[in-house]
């Protein structure tokens, strides 16, 4: 049986979006024939985080013109191979360069919605942020069509209000996100190893004054938008593989899953970070071709 060709919405910031998050999603999505539309704050077209393509700045030494070409972080930290080669090819798609505005986004248009992350703040707060993209998000999520998020676009989604309830879009769900784990980890690598004239490259969100250390992490703000703490769901220590998944070493591939963790609740998929991608988007492709039959 023939699938129909599904239209699918992936709005980014203007910049500093995760290009692994974004263009492997991309590439998988219309390999499997579906069309991608993009839009941005202003409808300008986009950029990536830089540092997570070239990985120069991310060791200790970064800040040294001459020597911020020399990368031992910055090759383990940034976008891998596959990854940059996708958001090559996606710096010359059409929909790319061309986005729409956030302001004229119509959830009747669309049969499915991605939702990337990214971590810089320079960049992400204008996607994380803006209030004409919560309520589009919101009211895609109470159409019931299927919403996909990973890493920082599940803070996006927390923070979108289902019009009918009023309440979090993601509230009744299960979920999982960037976990405190890994943010915690890049955040430490950051400080102690590697940009420590910017520590908190890999943190959004700081922390205020008096607040516990992670208040502000994607965990703990998703978390605190669920029906329940449970909820939010994470790999455990029992599951196959556990320590691909776990330890932020590993990412998945085309053809090797293991070290993906992906969360399928109804029409919503979730996933962690830029580790989980291929999982996350051939999973999603997946259900966007079901909901077409």
């Amino acid at each position: 049986m023939s699938v129909a060709p599904r239209t699918v919405l992936i709005p980014i910031p203007n910049l500093d979006f995760d290009p692994s998050e974004v263009a492997v999603s991309w590439r998988i999505l219309i390999t499997q024939g579906h069309r991608v539309i993009f839009a941005t704050p202003d409808g300008q077209p986009a950029a990536a985080d830089p540092l997570m393509l070239s990985g120069e700045g991310l060791d200790a030494w970064g800040f040294i013109p001459l020597l911020k070409k020399i990368k031992l972080l910055g090759l383990t930290l940034r976008a891998n191979a596959a990854a940059r080669a996708d958001y090559a090819a996606l710096c010359s798609d059409q929909g790319f360069l061309t986005p729409l505005s956030y302001p004229e986004l119509v959830s009747t248009d669309y049969d499915g919605l991605l939702l990337p992350g990214g971590h810089r703040a320079r960049g992400m707060l204008a996607y994380l942020e803006s209030q004409p993209l919560q309520d589009f998000v919101g009211a895609f999520f109470d159409s019931g069509k299927p919403v996909a998020a990973i890493c920082h676009g599940v803070v996006l989604a927390a923070r979108s209000r289902s019009p009918r309830s009023g309440k979090s879009a993601l509230y009744g769900r299960k979920t999982t996100a960037l976990t405190w784990k890994l943010e915690q980890t890049a955040w430490n690598l950051m400080r102690f190893c590697g940009r420590f004239w910017d520590p908190a490259y890999y943190r959004t969100y700081g922390e205020h004054s008096g607040e516990a250390s992670g208040y502000r992490s994607v965990q703990a703000e998703v978390t605190r938008v669920l029906a329940q703490p449970d909820d939010f769901l994470d790999t455990s220590p029992g599951a196959p593989d556990f320590f691909r998944k776990s330890s932020g070493l590993f990412r998945d591939s085309a053809s090797d899953s293991r070290p993906a963790f992906v969360v399928t609740d109804g029409n919503y998929i979730s996933a962690r970070w830029p580790g989980d991608v291929h999982l996350f988007a051939a999973t999603f492709s997946r259900l966007l071709e079901a909901g077409s039959r």
